[in-house]
């Protein structure tokens, strides 16, 4: 049997909300007033959850491992995983990135438990504005490059720490973001519905931003647009790659 102390803890908490909100696929979304209470629930208990809750020791700029390749950039404490979400916990040593990325069909809360992030999202665009046919590159594109590109918009430049409100996406917002470490170490509990899984096309992809400029525009002197962003899949960026760690905290049990 569980410890009292694990079944009553602030994550076990969380885990139980979290199978409450996601495990029921069919009724996930804005549309259903259900799943909003259900979500409101849980990003309220990932508020008040602080590193001391998962009995994790936020690291100071002089531990920090060294930035050498021996060592990665980010680890990851896993939590629990169902095949309705998994939780873990990212750590990010100082100047590291997590580089632009989305979750494909997934919902997720992230909540800062030390340090500081700064969090970029980015939405797609269904279809290409007017005129970007005339959209140029610098330098210039390969017509395959072109025709995999995606027109998007950037919605929110943020920081956060563990005083901050979690960072809240869903399949069609903030889907697509890039999360740095600010000024020290950083590290924050994660929650993604459902979890990654290539077999059911859920895999991650890495993306590159890239400006265009528009002939039309130029001649017009207009200010570029934020459409005029656009996404590029890239491989994996060779500066990053993610460790693991144990996770010291109380276990879950569903």
């Amino acid at each position: 049997m569980m410890p009292r102390d694990n079944m009553t803890s602030t994550v076990q908490k969380i885990a139980r909300q979290a199978l409450t909100t996601f495990r029921n696929p069919s009724l996930l979304g804005e549309h259903n007033k259900k799943f909003l209470e259900n979500q409101s629930k849980l990003k309220s208990l990932m508020a008040e959850v602080r590193a001391a809750d998962l009995r994790i020791v936020p690291r100071s700029i002089e531990s920090a491992p060294s930035t050498s390749r021996v060592a990665p950039p980010v680890t990851y404490m896993h939590v629990y995983e169902t095949d309705s979400f998994s939780m873990g916990v990212f750590l990010l040593k100082t100047g590291a990135s997590i580089p632009l990325h989305d979750h494909p069909g997934m919902y997720g809360m992230l909540k800062v438990i030390y340090g500081k992030v700064r969090i970029s999202c980015f939405d797609r665009l269904d279809k290409p504005r007017d005129g970007d046919s005339s959209v140029q590159f610098n330098p210039p594109l390969m017509p395959l490059q072109r025709s995999s590109l995606r027109p998007t918009v950037l919605k929110s430049v943020g920081e956060y720490t563990e005083e901050s409100d979690p960072c809240v996406l869903s399949p069609q917002t903030d889907n697509i973001h890039q999360i740095d470490a600010v000024d020290g170490p950083t590290a924050f509990i994660d929650i993604l519905a459902p979890p990654y899984d290539p077999d059911d096309g859920r895999d991650c992809h890495y993306y590159k931003i890239l400006h265009a400029h528009s002939e039309a525009a130029d001649k017009n002197n207009q200010a570029q647009e934020q459409g005029d962003l656009w996404l590029m899949e890239i491989p994996q960026p060779s500066e990053f790659w993610c460790g693991g760690e144990p996770y010291p905290g109380p276990k879950v049990s569903l």
